[in-house]
């Protein structure tokens, strides 16, 4: 149980890096670039999977996965998430009018949970703890 809840712990530690790293980039390419919502969503939530799924599958989860196998997996999550957060996340902003950070904020807590659960149960679910400590 200890580990499971230390798991949960660096998971939330890296998903808040991440974070930092989805909402900067949201806010320089929305205020200083200003690009569409989606295109400033878009770029910045492929950036903080990147690191996400890095510092995670190390760190996290211990996994000695396939990575390009475990990439794929967590592209086929991004297949449903982004494609639904990004229209979703657009008609808020464009049609209802809501606050663009306030949205990409939601987004991320959605994201948060629902991957933490996806990354444990099938991403990483038979091979957490098989990398080997250097």
């Amino acid at each position: 149980m200890n580990k499971e809840i230390l798991r949960t712990i660096k998971f939330t530690l890296f998903s808040i890096s991440a974070g930092v790293i989805e909402i900067s980039l949201y806010a320089l390419l929305n205020q200083l670039i200003q690009m569409p919502y989606w295109l400033c969503y878009l770029i910045a939530l492929i950036a903080s999977v990147l690191w996400n799924f890095t510092l995670n599958r190390n760190y996290t989860f211990a996994s000695a996965s396939n990575v390009p196998i475990a990439m794929i997996k967590v592209a086929m999550f991004y297949l449903v998430f982004t494609p639904t957060s990004t229209i979703l996340g657009n008609y808020l902003v464009e049609s209802l009018h809501w606050n663009g950070t306030v949205v990409t904020l939601l987004n991320m807590l959605a994201n948060f949970v629902l991957e933490y659960l996806y990354d444990r149960f099938y991403v990483f679910g038979k091979s957490i703890d098989t990398r080997k400590k250097v």
